[in-house]
């Protein structure tokens, strides 16, 4: 017979203690942040808005935590796409000429040579591809404002990144099975830990939006930095600057990018195409001991920064 809805009072057979207590302590983590990184900026060390920056878009915080997947809100809902920038003030903020932006990470940025084309951090504008044949979506070229990146380990001994532009390729998309003119989310958000080849910046004027998509590969954009041209083992502090060229880079987010170890397990741990509750769950009954399944990392132990990677893939 039918009981209604699900209730653990209800269950003739508790949950064995060993995983109340272990839901109990993932819980606290994912509540207070105990154990678990965030591949995003989550500080706001210094702000210094420049000259002729858009009004409005002053806010700081704005650069905080994942990219915008969805701009406009209810007024102009659009779905983040190579042509469908982020553009409302809570999204990005504006630099303006001779402003700058210190944001902070709460883990070190490595240099990793497991991270995908050498790639350690990305950095993501509101850059877009201009369409000639509109509404045909056929990138004729970018719209970009550029601004200087530099990074620190310990915000004292800072590098200038060579030849890279903050707000520049490659442009941010939010979901995998959007068009490039939607007014609606897609269901497959793309990866914001995941570069795009390099390699591809070169070819993707002429490109349709089909042919863009492909060559992302199911990356967000932004712009690649490799630490190992700055000659820093790790960073956790990025500074972003307008070289006073008269133009105002936005900026939406920073992000740690995710290793692509040939063993990295899949966080799909039950098989189903989606990142969810069920995973979260094989995980936790995993937690403690050395897996396999449920040790993202491979590191020999289900534990924090397996569920970080985990909650980093939610929804994918």
């Amino acid at each position: 017979r039918d009981s209604g809805p699900w209730n653990p009072v209800m269950r003739a057979d508790p949950l064995p203690p060993h995983f109340l207590k272990i839901s109990t302590l993932v819980a606290m983590s994912l509540i207070f942040g105990a154990e678990a990184e965030s591949p995003f900026a989550t500080e706001v060390v210094d702000f210094q808005p420049g000259r002729g920056g858009v009004p409005g878009y002053d806010i700081p915080g704005a650069a905080l935590g994942p990219p915008t997947r969805m701009t406009g809100g209810d007024f102009l809902p659009e779905a983040i796409t190579p042509f469908q920038p982020a553009w409302l003030p809570q999204e990005i903020v504006s630099l303006g000429v001779g402003g700058s932006i210190t944001l902070g990470f709460d883990h070190e940025i490595l240099d990793d040579p497991d991270n995908p084309f050498g790639i350690d951090l990305l950095v993501f504008g509101n850059a877009f591809c201009t369409d000639p044949v509109y509404p045909g979506a056929v990138c004729g070229g970018f719209y970009a404002e550029g601004g200087l990146v530099e990074v620190s380990l310990d915000g004292i001994d800072w590098r200038l990144v060579p030849d890279v532009a903050a707000d520049g390729a490659f442009p941010t998309v939010g979901w995998l099975d959007a068009g490039p003119y939607d007014t609606m989310p897609g269901s497959k958000p793309t990866d914001f830990t995941r570069p795009v080849d390099p390699a591809l910046e070169s070819n993707l004027q002429g490109l349709d939006f089909e042919a863009v998509m492909i060559g992302y590969d199911g990356a967000g954009g932004g712009t690649g930095i490799d630490l190992a041209v700055v000659g820093l083992p790790a960073i956790r502090f990025v500074r972003i600057t307008n070289d006073g060229l008269g133009f105002t880079p936005e900026v939406d987010a920073i992000a740690d990018v995710s290793p692509a170890r040939p063993n990295h397990q899949d966080p799909d741990l039950d098989g189903d195409g989606h990142v969810g509750g069920g995973d979260l769950g094989l995980m936790l009954v995993a937690w403690g001991t050395t897996g396999p399944l449920g040790d993202l990392n491979d590191d020999g132990l289900v534990s924090g920064p397996d569920l970080g990677l985990l909650l980093v893939a939610w929804g994918r």
